[in-house]
């Protein structure tokens, strides 16, 4: 008899960076991570638990993933299988709803989404908790989009305490957007996975980061709090660049941002300089992500609109839906 569930799951981005495992396995971080999750990026994914299934078979956007591809997500399964008690292969459809353009990575929505599915198609009665442990397992970053709105990914020390949980905005979310300028949509030189290992290995500048982020995020904390944009702003600003800082203190050094990566940081200085507050952050690429409250976003888009062409520029609103089963 085959089971199955389906659930949907939305992009995150850290407001607060996590880079640097503490346990690659496990993947425990070396430090806490604050994120909002997105409105308009998400993930659909259906599971399908069957006897006559030999392998797990990965259908994303409609096309059959290549075992090599794949490897991830098996050993995902596996962790799956060990949870549930079974030995059942499955057949996974996934379907990204981020625009291809949009240069965001979608582990975050995809392993959240994959989490929820089985746990609905296995009836494994899991807590938001419990997913968020799970989602982990894929992707760190995918333990944040068990949730809504605003989000800390607590980096405990083993598998039961690493774990994300909302934190309330008291619907400060309906307030605020986030506009992407998408300036590189190709494969990065240099992996975030890579990226982060080297960095934490080798940076001189790393101990400092990690010296500064748990008073960032009790800064973030109290700015939602409050409902202090300005507070808010300026501390995910100095956080992300304090984070592409660690890079450039690597041995040898790198760098995710480009020239255009730069441009876009001065148009945010201008607006802001111009009366309208917006504050930038950047991941483990040079696509800039641009926090503002809706009232002004409209000037920030008219802006960057003179330097780039409107494929580039996508605004998504913030929202307080976390994982959704879809009958």
């Amino acid at each position: 008899m085959n089971i199955s569930g389906k659930a949907r799951a939305h992009t995150n981005i850290a407001l607060i960076k996590y880079w640097g495992k503490a346990n690659e396995d496990l993947i425990i971080p070396m430090n806490n991570s604050l994120s909002v999750t997105l409105d308009k990026f998400y993930t659909e994914t259906k599971v399908t638990f069957s006897p006559e299934y030999t392998k797990d078979t990965l259908i994303l956007n409609g096309q059959e993933v290549n075992e090599e591809q794949a490897k991830k997500i098996y050993k995902f399964m596996d962790i799956v299988r060990e949870r549930g008690n079974t030995s059942l292969h499955a057949y996974i459809d996934s379907v990204n709803y981020v625009p291809t353009a949009a240069g965001l990575a979608s582990s975050a929505s995809a392993y959240a989404a994959l989490a929820a599915a089985c746990n609905e198609a296995l009836d494994l009665n899991m807590s938001d908790t419990d997913l968020s442990r799970l989602a982990r397992r894929g992707s760190g970053s995918a333990s944040r989009s068990i949730f809504g709105g605003f989000a800390e990914w607590e980096k405990g020390y083993d598998d039961k305490t690493s774990y994300a949980h909302s934190i309330d905005a008291q619907n400060w979310e309906d307030d605020l957007s986030m506009i992407f300028v998408v300036i590189n949509n190709q494969s990065k030189k240099v992996s975030s996975r890579s990226g982060m290992s080297h960095t934490r290995d080798t940076s001189r500048f790393y101990q400092y980061w990690l010296d500064h982020v748990d008073e960032d995020i009790a800064s973030v904390k109290q700015a939602i709090k409050q409902k202090d944009f300005k507070h808010l702003g300026e501390v995910i600003e100095e956080n992300g660049l304090r984070m592409h800082a660690t890079n450039l203190g690597a041995q040898p050094p790198f760098s995710y941002l480009v020239p255009e990566s730069y441009e876009v940081m001065e148009i945010v200085h201008q607006c802001r300089k111009a009366g309208f507050p917006c504050y930038f952050t950047m991941d483990a690429g040079p696509n800039v992500k641009i926090l503002v409250e809706k009232k002004n976003q409209q000037f920030i888009l008219d802006a960057l609109l003179k330097s780039f062409n409107k494929e580039q520029v996508i605004a998504s609103d913030i929202t307080h839906t976390g994982i959704e089963i879809i009958e």
